[in-house]
């Protein structure tokens, strides 16, 4: 490996924690967020009497977004000082708990952290520091937390995916992957029109909703960012992983409340996959 592309490398992971210790505080704060959003919107949809319900739901949501708050406990409300807020370092320093009051920190933290600074190092290792490289270590910090807040929570914000989307067929438009704009442009309508098909045939059928919006919103990024070809491929992969975790899941006895599994995070499994080994290997890895 050329010294310069193992810099590069370095350089990008590092960033990647950074970026990582940001995607934590996304994946806690965008569906409260949301949440503040709906309530205010609903009570404006009330009458007049709603007004100094809807003037408070206003100000919080203006008080609460992914930068106010500061970071705090959630057990004793203590301030993340910035020395106890370096990625991965701090918790381990800090042996996994608060240091107020030395309750346990999820380890999930530092996890989305290395997560992500392996992703950006990945980037950095194929492809430098350059503009193609940045552009995929955003396609991997959007997608790492999307699958995060969809199993938290089965939501995928348009906040986060519509983004996505617009950002692939720009990127392909610039010239920036490799992907050409013809196929990120029917890939995105491919991947959105596969899903809402699937999604109704099986409404039709069961009465039941087996997958939300945000899946075909999902999808039709991943169209974007890799073409219509490679949509075959990943939704294969996706369906099998979460086929075998929702079994493994359901034999342990440990469904949510309604006996669902978010698609979003095998989805988001399939596209990283994707990203890093093309969606050639994803056939060869599920022995098509």
């Amino acid at each position: 490996m050329p010294v310069v592309v193992a810099s590069d490398a370095v350089l990008l992971g590092l960033l990647g924690l950074l970026v990582g210790s940001f995607l934590n505080v996304v994946v806690h704060r965008l569906p409260k967020m949301m949440e503040l959003r709906w309530a205010a919107e609903c009570a404006e949809l009330n009458n007049a009497s709603d007004g100094l319900k809807q003037k408070a739901l206003s100000e919080q949501s203006a008080t609460f977004n992914l930068l106010v708050p500061r970071s705090r406990c959630p057990h004793c409300g203590h301030q993340i000082r910035w020395f106890e807020n370096i990625p991965v370092l701090s918790f381990l320093a800090m042996r996994g708990k608060c240091g107020n009051c030395a309750a346990p920190i999820s380890p999930r933290y530092p996890a989305v952290e290395m997560v992500c600074g392996a992703l950006f190092a990945w980037c950095g290792w194929k492809w430098g520091l350059t503009w193609e490289a940045l552009a995929w270590c955003g396609f991997s910090a959007s997608v790492l937390a999307l699958a995060c807040i969809d199993w938290d929570t089965t939501l995928l914000p348009d906040d986060i995916t519509l983004p996505l989307l617009w950002a692939g067929l720009c990127a392909a438009s610039l010239g920036l992957i490799t992907t050409p704009l013809p196929e990120a442009l029917w890939g995105a309508v491919a991947g959105y029109l596969s899903l809402w098909m699937v999604y109704w045939a099986f409404k039709l059928v069961t009465g039941k909703e087996g997958m939300g919006y945000g899946d075909f919103k999902l999808f039709a990024a991943f169209g974007a960012w890799f073409g219509w070809q490679a949509l075959i491929p990943m939704i294969l992969m996706a369906s099998i992983i979460g086929a075998v975790v929702g079994i493994g899941i359901k034999v342990m006895g440990q469904l949510r409340e309604g006996g669902y599994v978010p698609f979003g995070p095998f989805l988001a499994m399939s596209g990283l996959t994707a990203m890093i080994f093309g969606p050639s290997a994803i056939l060869a890895f599920i022995g098509l």
